[in-house]
């Protein structure tokens, strides 16, 4: 347990080294996934006044469901479109070292204060993204910092597209 704190903390505090640390070990998947996990449920402690705690449950599983399309995406465009002749990576290095950037999140907890909850998401979102471009830079090797923000970007868009087609198709299926 001491371990996945410490790992929580040198994740959150965008330590390069813990992220290729966790990109190297294959026994960090479930870390990686309980961060997945802690990040989505502060989510929806800090936004329970909205969510309620059905959306605690909905939104942890549709965070896990997003890890996982994130990671495989990003291994895609990263290793197929956008590779550095040095980039050496496969899926469960992405689902590890994605699952930690996860970390800030934990901090939305905080938006259970009714003034604090719009900053504390922001701050959470923004941070959230700078270890994503970390985690994403080191699991594909990248030298390039600005081609992993592009890797992160293109991913974005199309994660985005597909949610917007799955609710779409989810939501027309329902009326």
């Amino acid at each position: 347990m001491a371990i996945f704190i410490d790992r929580i903390i040198r994740a959150s505090k965008l330590d390069v080294h813990l992220y290729e640390e966790v990109e190297a070990d294959t026994r960090a998947m479930s870390q990686a996934m309980g961060v997945v996990v802690l990040s989505s449920i502060a989510a929806g402690i800090g936004n329970i006044a909205r969510g309620g705690l059905g959306g605690i449950l909905t939104g942890t599983i549709i965070a896990l469901i997003g890890w996982y399309i994130w990671a495989y995406l990003t291994y895609f465009i990263g290793t197929k479109f956008l590779p550095e002749p040095q980039t050496e990576a496969n899926p469960g290095e992405l689902l590890r070292t994605i699952g930690f950037s996860s970390s800030p999140g934990l901090i939305r907890v905080l938006g259970i204060i009714p003034w604090l909850a719009g900053v504390v998401f922001l701050v959470a979102s923004i941070w959230m993204l700078v270890a994503m471009v970390i985690a994403v830079r080191q699991a594909l090797d990248y030298k390039s910092t600005l081609r992993a923000v592009g890797v992160c970007v293109i991913g974005w868009i199309i994660q985005s597209l597909i949610l917007v087609l799955l609710f779409t198709v989810l939501g027309g299926a329902a009326k």
